[in-house]
């Protein structure tokens, strides 16, 4: 039996995880919660409620893992990282430095950290993990510069023990437990809402001609499994997305299509966003882990749509 610690359990991402590696029997979760309460899961998972600002907790919980995936932190859409851009730096970076310095007290074997690609430069172009140049937009300088220190501190732990670090630059992760409400939630969600909650129009905030690369969660939880078994390096940076590009406008028009909704969109230029054109290259994963997305854009909003209507109150 490993031992997989699992912070910010609760969330988006850290749900997914959480109900993918649940179903290895040969895995013992711990599930790590704050305000959210827990939710049912299968007998493997065993919860535990912390404040991961806090040393002495986090030294608690970390203490005998094999595992650590690392998903707390504080997100948001972006409104608030136009309005608020401070939101994504102090929180995140107390949480993750004493979650960095637990595993490396107590010799954790492997640590995954869900970063994100909001470092990278706008390109139209397929973006490769060597594509970053130290130069963030302004609009995402505040949760771009804190991703990049944080991956430099997991590096420096790298090379102080044997713990294997696992960074996943991850694209726009869509898929069920995402937020769906207006104001936190990211654009895939809010479309979906939007969309199923509209009767004649839909209003998409900015021209709707941003790239985006849109990555279905149940990849992501394939990823982890992926990396896990196979990652041999000490520190390793991936890519992790669907590696095809797709406009806000496309989005929006496949979900209309596929709800089967008889709207019209209405861009408000006026409305926060910001123009950044992005999708991944992801062969490095494909040729040192074997992991290559398996849900095309069409198949996932189908899915989506699905889960929003059993889970998501009109």
């Amino acid at each position: 039996m490993k031992k997989v610690l699992i912070c910010g359990a609760t969330g988006f991402i850290g749900k997914n995880i959480t109900l993918g590696l649940s179903k290895n029997i040969n895995y013992e979760i711990h599930a790590v919660r704050y305000k959210r309460p827990k939710y049912d899961s299968p007998k493997n998972v065993t919860w535990h409620r912390a404040d991961l600002r806090n040393p002495i907790m986090v030294d608690k919980l970390v203490k005998g893992m094999d595992i650590i995936i690392q998903c707390a932190a504080t997100t948001s859409g972006s409104k608030d990282i136009v309005s608020m851009p401070y939101i994504h730096v102090t929180d995140n970076a107390i949480i993750n430095s004493y979650i960095f310095r637990a595993a490396y007290t107590h010799k954790v074997k492997h640590f995954i950290f869900p970063s994100c690609t909001v470092m990278y430069p706008s390109s139209k172009k397929p973006t490769k993990e060597t594509d970053f140049n130290g130069i963030i937009i302004d609009k995402y300088k505040g949760a771009g510069e804190t991703k990049v220190y944080l991956e430099k501190i997991a590096k420096f732990y790298s090379m102080l023990s044997d713990t294997k670090y696992t960074i996943i630059r991850h694209s726009n992760i869509y898929g069920p437990h995402d937020k769906y409400d207006l104001d936190k939630s990211h654009v895939f969600g809010a479309t979906i809402t939007k969309v199923m909650r509209a009767k004649e129009t839909l209003e998409v905030w900015g021209n709707g001609k941003e790239i985006r690369d849109f990555l279905h969660a149940d990849d992501l939880v394939n990823f982890v499994k992926k990396a896990i078994r196979k990652q041999k390096k000490p520190y390793e940076i991936f890519n992790c997305g669907s590696g095809s590009p797709v406009t806000v406008k496309d989005l929006c028009e496949k979900i209309i299509k596929i709800s089967r909704k008889d709207i019209e969109i209405k861009f408000n230029k006026a409305k926060p966003s910001i123009p950044f054109d992005m999708y991944l290259d992801c062969n490095k994963a494909k040729k040192e882990i074997g992991w290559t997305p398996q849900i095309e854009i069409d198949q996932g909003i189908k899915k989506t749509i699905s889960w929003w209507k059993k889970n998501i109150k009109k």
